[in-house]
């Protein structure tokens, strides 16, 4: 297993060993003495899936009651994931850092808590997979708006398709003290 952190500090992008043959192929996605190693003692207790369709935005999502670190990896298809920071005190606060995972290239990312997640599909559909270390908590959950001013993202999308939730979103100029990092 390659592990890269990301300019960002704490983002890590892991990029396994791959056996192929003909019959398919084979590789580690997860083993925690990895996750030691960089510095990181999560124990992960939720599992989310997600099929999207081609344009699609999810995100951008983060909870402040029931933080998460997640580890995210696509199935099948590919996704532009994205990670901006939300830690008050970081020199990066309101950057991002985005990588194409896919089926092809089984890349797996590490956001972790202190981040807003989200990602867009770039293929005609894609099926996301996410590790969590906290389980989900509506009263905690929040977003920044996929299209802000001041963060930028450059999604790869012409027309995004999103949900009514995400289209309504705050920006992260509103971003109250309480509910960043």
């Amino acid at each position: 297993m390659e592990i890269t952190e990301s300019r960002i500090k704490g983002v890590f992008l892991f990029e396994p060993r791959v056996f192929e043959d003909d019959r398919g192929y084979f590789f580690e996605s997860f083993r925690d003495s990895y996750m030691k190693e960089i510095g990181y003692d999560i124990q992960f207790v939720q599992d989310n899936v997600s099929k999207s369709f081609q344009g699609t935005i999810r995100g951008l999502h983060y909870q402040i009651q029931n933080p998460q670190d997640k580890l995210i990896t696509c199935l099948k298809g590919e996704v532009l994931d994205v990670a901006v920071d939300i830690r008050r005190n970081s020199p990066t606060f309101g950057n991002y850092v985005a990588f194409k995972l896919s089926e092809k290239n089984h890349r797996m990312l590490l956001v972790p808590k202190g981040f807003a997640h989200g990602f867009s599909v770039l293929s005609e559909e894609a099926v996301v997979v996410y590790k969590c270390s906290d389980y989900y908590n509506k009263e905690g959950e929040r977003g920044i708006r996929w299209d802000d001013p001041i963060i930028r993202i450059n999604w790869n999308i012409s027309r995004p398709i999103l949900s009514d939730k995400d289209k309504k979103l705050p920006l992260f100029s509103a971003l109250k003290e309480e509910d960043a990092f």
